[in-house]
Parts: structure tokens; C-alpha cells; sequence
């Protein structure tokens, strides 16, 4: 197997790099965008009042809506902006920072009024009503902008793959074509004439 070239690092870092940098930005796009979430206050924690309710499941879809774009942008961008020798590397650097991108963009939007909704959690009184914060139930989203950027490059490739040099068909008139393993040279013959053959 061969090792990765110092190139081939450095793509992959530059790209994990990047992709992580969307994620606090994609937080704070996410928190404060999502629905309203109301919570209940029962001895001092807060229960979520419909958990069926549009709210939950549209804090879900938020997250899932932005994430699922960004991978997609970012996947385009790295099959842009890539090489033909550097498919492994971004493809790593986009399922790394895809990764990192989710998580902090899930606790970057988690953090938005979280102090104020605490405190009034902490001492409010049973019954009372606050709207929350946003946070992630279903966590198997944190993986759809990895999976998507990943295989948004991969789609790409295959429809779009390059041509190889030999392959490129734009020979011209009066070139030699190879039939088989042999050149065959088509001469254009002069007015009037065969080619090597008696004027008519």
C-alpha cells in the first residue's frame, strides 16, 4: 500500500480545516432559526409539553435541512476545486471535517440562550411554561453532512470523470489511424487521380 504523499496531507488537513470552520456558522444559523419549543417546569426540570409537537421535530429538521446543504456545497466545491490525484485525501478531509462541522454546529446552536433558559428552569415554579433552546434528539443527523459531502464528490466523479489523453478521439485529416496494431496512411489522392495510379 502506498503512502500518502506530503501533498496528499496537506489537501487532506487544508480540507478538514475548512469544513470544520462551516460548523459553529452552521450553529448559529441553526439556533436562530428553529421553531418554538415549549417546555414544562416540573420541580426544577424542564419537560418538553408535546414532544410530538411540530416544535421537536422541526428543531430536527432544521438541523438535518442545513446540514444536509452545506455537505452538498462542500462536496461540489472540494470536487472543483480538487485533483485527479487527490480523491483519497478529499474525500478524507471531507468526511473528517464533516464530522467536526456536525458536532459544533450542534453545540454552537445549543448554546444560544442556554444560560437564560437555565435560570429560568432553576427558579421557576411548577407548571410554568418556557420556550427552549435548540438541542439535537435525533443524533444520527450528525452524520448527513459527511455522508452527503462525501457522497456528493463521489457522484460527481463518476459523472463527470475525466477523459484519459489517449482516449480523446481529435485526430485530424491525414493522420495516420491504427487498425489493430498496424498504421494505415490515407493519402487524399490528387484531381483526377488514384492514388499511385494512372491519370484517368
Amino acid at each position: 500500500m502506498r503512502r500518502p504523499t506530503g501533498r496528499q496531507l496537506t489537501t487532506w488537513l487544508v480540507t478538514t480545516a475548512i469544513v470544520t470552520l462551516l460548523g459553529p456558522l452552521a450553529g448559529l444559523l441553526w439556533g436562530n432559526t428553529i421553531p418554538k419549543v415549549t417546555y414544562v417546569i416540573v420541580q426544577g426540570e424542564a419537560l418538553v409539553a408535546d414532544p410530538e409537537g411540530e416544535g421537536p421535530i422541526g428543531v430536527d429538521g432544521r438541523f438535518a435541512l442545513i446540514a444536509l446543504s452545506l455537505g452538498l456545497l462542500c462536496g461540489i466545491a472540494a470536487y472543483l476545486a480538487g485533483g485527479r490525484r487527490n480523491d483519497v485525501a478529499l474525500l478524507l478531509g471531507l468526511a473528517a471535517g464533516g464530522v467536526a462541522a456536525s458536532l459544533l454546529a450542534w453545540k454552537t446552536g445549543h448554546l444560544i440562550g442556554l444560560g437564560h433558559f437555565q435560570d429560568v428552569v432553576r427558579h421557576g415554579r411548577d407548571g410554568a411554561t418556557v420556550t427552549g433552546v435548540a438541542d439535537l434528539r435525533a443524533k444520527g443527523l450528525l452524520m448527513a453532512w459527511p455522508l452527503v459531502a462525501v457522497a456528493a464528490y463521489g457522484l460527481l466523479e463518476v459523472v463527470f470523470r475525466r477523459l484519459p489523453p489517449g482516449d480523446r478521439g481529435d485526430g485530424g485529416a491525414g493522420e495516420g489511424d491504427e487498425v489493430g496494431r498496424d498504421e494505415l496512411d490515407l493519402e487524399s489522392a490528387p484531381t483526377g487521380r488514384d492514388v499511385d495510379g494512372p491519370e484517368r
